[in-house]
């Protein structure tokens, strides 16, 4: 629940719905972080927020066991922290901003050298492929033409000794006068194209004449099959029957006796006979002018398909001797596209090299620039330096001494106890000494967090006993400063502490594991 000015007693009825946590979070956002500094955080924009990364620096988890000063969860502990999804240099400059010791400008500077950073190392890779391709391909030509580069694959005399293998291999190839078998090969094509068109004709010509066999044959026997008729009909119209007795007449006596009124029409029935008798010689005319064209038809297209066999058979044995000769044209010719090839790709290298040259330069220029912001921003560095410093000596004693220092790697800190120490316990009581001189500086009001700190069984971080007592010590003196304490520094351990915190009003709470009433919430879950 987030309502503001709650009542806590009203809220824990649960009366009213649930809010989330989005307005606290927009509370203590605006209040205490404030949105300047919020917009320094690295993805806040996205689903993070300013006081959830900021907690996480100030309540480390257990499991990180104070091993780097900006681990804050670790992944084991299952925590739902924005924290755990920031890099190590995303948590650096989340700190930074906490602290007031980064700027707008900076952390733009910043971008545009990732973004240089991403583009140079995206090149880098071209380059790596594009030089790997290159040197394959300069090898195989050289083992192909035969040849002795002892030059640098990129220099121009070894790429002209190349030049000049390949094209004498093609001139030596193209001695095969390839472009008169091509011209041969396509002659040949040319006729057989003639011989196939002269047989399709020749086909289509028999076709024809068959069509007209067929033809004349239908018609002939109709024809052959009319003269009979016609020729009785004839006959008939020259003695007819008379139409009164039905006895035939002959027609000189009935033209003279006058004996009919109605005498056929002997010269039409002549005329139709004629007709029909020279069709009939017609049609046979045809059938064997037909039948000759069939056979001379057929005699052509033999010879036809004949010759377009052989044409074919021409064609076939002029493109296999073409083939056989131009796979060794292809090959040369091949080998000056890939001298070609070569000289491209190495170019390209040379270009690219250029390109990663430049944004090499242009990265030590903006980093340069970036020095300048970070100097600027040292003074704030120095300052948790000069607490720091204190904190270690009243940990270690007099003789120890403390450094922080803000590089371009990271954040430094440094104990020196006649030399630079480093082991787990000094590591750990590194990460204590400058949360501790964190907490100084937000009781002075130079951070944006509050004056709080959680460390989680700091004890169990490979502390000695009596440096985990001195840090009881110095929280107690700092307790003095001011007429009441400006700052909680709550130490949850298992281990116990100095008798005379073992009590009240410090020993806040103690829980056991058994019996159920001894546990933090007092019920077993």
């Amino acid at each position: 629940m987030a309502i503001r000015e709650g009542k806590l007693d009203e809220i824990a009825k649960g009366d009213e719905p649930s809010t989330g946590l989005e307005a606290f979070l927009d509370a203590v956002e605006k209040s205490l972080i404030t949105s300047s500094v919020a917009g320094l955080i690295p993805r806040h924009r996205q689903e993070h927020r300013g006081w959830p990364i900021a907690l996480a620096w100030l309540t480390r988890d257990q499991e990180c066991r104070f091993d780097h000063v900006l681990d804050w969860r670790s992944t084991a502990s299952d925590s739902e922290s924005p924290a755990r999804a920031l890099n190590q240099t995303e948590k650096l400059d989340a700190l930074r901003a906490f602290l007031r010791a980064i700027t707008p400008e900076e952390q733009a500077k910043r971008t545009e050298i990732a973004e240089l950073e991403a583009k140079k190392h995206a090149l880098d890779q071209e380059l790596a492929h594009r030089r790997w391709e290159a040197g394959r391909l300069r090898k195989r030509l050289v083992s192909t033409l035969g040849v002795s580069v002892d030059m640098p694959a990129e220099s121009s005399i070894a790429m002209g000794q190349l030049r000049e293998a390949a094209q004498e291999r093609f001139a030596k190839e193209t001695g095969i006068a390839t472009t008169k078998d091509a011209s041969e090969v396509e002659a040949a094509l040319q006729d057989y194209d003639a011989a196939r068109e002269e047989v399709t004709a020749f086909k289509l010509k028999l076709g024809v004449a068959e069509a007209n066999i067929q033809t004349s044959e239908r018609i002939i026997p109709k024809i052959t099959g009319e003269i009979p008729g016609l020729s009785y009909a004839l006959q008939e119209a020259n003695s007819f029957p008379c139409p009164i007795c039905e006895v035939p007449i002959d027609r000189v006596l009935a033209e003279g006796c006058k004996l009919s009124h109605k005498l056929p029409d002997l010269k039409a029935c002549g005329e139709r006979l004629e007709r029909t008798r020279a069709e009939l010689a017609e049609e046979n005319k045809r059938l064997q002018s037909a039948k000759a064209e069939k056979l001379q038809v057929q005699q052509q297209l033999a010879v036809a398909l004949q010759r377009e066999k052989t044409q074919q058979e021409r064609v076939k044995k002029l493109q296999s001797a073409r083939n056989s000769r131009e796979a060794a044209w292809y090959a040369a010719k091949r080998l000056i596209e890939e001298v070609a090839q070569l000289a491209k790709l190495t170019e390209e290298q040379t270009s690219a090299e250029a390109k990663v040259a430049d944004f090499v330069k242009a990265i030590e220029e903006e980093r340069q620039r970036l020095g300048a912001f970070v100097e600027q921003q040292a003074r704030a560095f120095s300052d948790i330096s000069l607490k720091f410093d204190p904190i270690v000596k009243r940990l270690l004693g007099p003789d120890a001494a403390g450094t922080v220092t803000l590089t371009g790697n990271g954040l430094d800190l440094k104990v020196q106890m006649g030399g630079n120490r480093s082991t787990p316990a000094i590591d750990s009581l590194k990460i204590v000494a400058f949360d501790i001189a964190a907490l100084c500086r937000s009781i002075e009001g130079a951070s944006c967090v509050p004056a709080f700190l959680l460390h989680d069984s700091s004890r169990e971080a490979d502390l000695g006993l009596s440096i985990y007592h001195q840090i009881f010590a110095l929280a107690r003196w700092l307790e003095g400063v001011g007429k009441t304490p400006l700052f909680q520094y709550v130490v949850t351990t298992t281990t116990p502490p100095p008798a005379d915190v073992a009590k009240e009003p410090w020993l806040v709470l103690e829980l056991q594991g058994a019996p159920a009433e001894k546990r933090l919430l007092k019920c077993d879950l």
